[in-house]
């Protein structure tokens, strides 16, 4: 009998330990519209303005490559992390390039990922919720924010008194990727015991928010009860939220409704209740024009991979400042 309690005592010992050397992954939730899901080319077209823009072309050029050199191996080959995970819907495995829309292209996790991955001695795992075409008036409709108070058109009205989970319908989904695969850690991060820590919220939305003037005009109140709402149905009271602008058109914006609604974003980080533990992202100055960029989408911030990289970059640094956590230096 002492024998096997003695056994026992070894093995519950052995086990702590194991657990001890196994460091909780640190989770950071990447969700919004398209622009979250990221348009940046990955490679250089010459017969888009020379390839400016793409991420070929600024880890290639010389006034660039310093400054973006590090996403390459000395081969030039696009280089994996082996600490920072991602889960993209169908989509998993380490961080690299590719998982923006299409493996042709980056959204902000590759920023986002690289600046917390050099911060933290932990495993990250990324977890990017965002579909394209959402607004936070009614696809991501928060539960606290009750129904709209406005007619959203005669057929759209129609639509949601048939089916009234229209609404929000983004928001449940949102919950339900991450409840799942918060459930699986174990087998998306090499390692792990399945232990994690919610460490963080990223928001890159508003387009659709900025093209309606009801929408635009309850943004503010609407992003402060998503912000209550997720804490509350992940079990995370004081989960940090960074939220970046939506900035397309750069310094030189002048429609009303479009500095409103960035006005709006700015003023949720304001509020006493949030003081501390939600950040306001400046992205104006990340703007690239149509002929230093692959394209002219405008709202998509003319797929310009330096964009994006530079939205992420500055999400993960406002995240590491909530976190009391020091910012690896550019």
């Amino acid at each position: 009998m002492k024998r096997l309690t003695l056994c026992l005592a070894l093995l519950m010992l052995i086990t702590e330990f194991a657990r001890a050397e196994t460091p909780p992954v640190k989770v950071f939730i990447l969700a919004g519209q398209s622009n979250m899901v990221g348009t940046g080319v990955i490679k250089a077209d010459p017969k888009r303005n020379g390839g400016k823009g793409s991420l070929e072309y600024l880890v290639k050029s010389p006034t660039t490559a310093q400054r973006f050199g590090h996403l390459v191996d000395d081969q030039g080959r696009w280089r994996t992390r082996d600490d920072v995970w991602i889960v993209f819907f169908d989509r998993k495995g380490p961080l690299t390039v590719g998982y923006g829309g299409s493996q042709d292209t980056i959204g902000p996790e590759l920023g986002f990922g690289w600046v917390v991955g050099d911060a933290f001695e932990e495993p990250v795992l990324l977890i990017k919720c965002a579909w394209g075409g959402k607004s936070l008036a009614v696809d991501f409709r928060p539960p606290s924010a009750g129904k709209p108070p406005y007619s959203l058109g005669a057929n759209t009205d129609a639509a949601i008194a048939q089916d009234p989970s229209i609404v929000g319908k983004y928001y449940r989904e949102l919950l339900t990727s991450v409840k799942t695969t918060l459930a699986n850690i174990r087998e998306l991060v090499p390692g792990s015991d399945g232990r994690y820590e919610l460490a963080g919220f990223a928001w890159h939305q508003g387009w659709n928010d900025r093209i309606n003037d009801n929408f635009t005009a309850e943004y503010e109140s609407n992003m402060a009860h998503f912000i209550k709402d997720i804490r509350r149905d992940l079990g995370a009271p004081s989960l940090p939220f960074v939220i970046a602008e939506t900035g397309m058109g750069g310094l030189e914006e002048k429609h009303p409704r479009a500095l409103a609604l960035m006005k709006a974003q700015a003023a949720v980080a304001e509020r006493p209740e949030f003081k501390g533990n939600v950040a306001f992202v400046s992205t104006r100055e990340f703007w690239r024009p149509p002929e230093e960029s692959p394209s002219a989408q405008g709202y998509h911030w003319n797929t310009n991979a330096e964009t994006y990289y530079l939205i992420g970059e500055a999400m993960g640094r406002a995240m590491l400042r909530l976190l009391n956590r020091d910012t690896p230096a550019q």
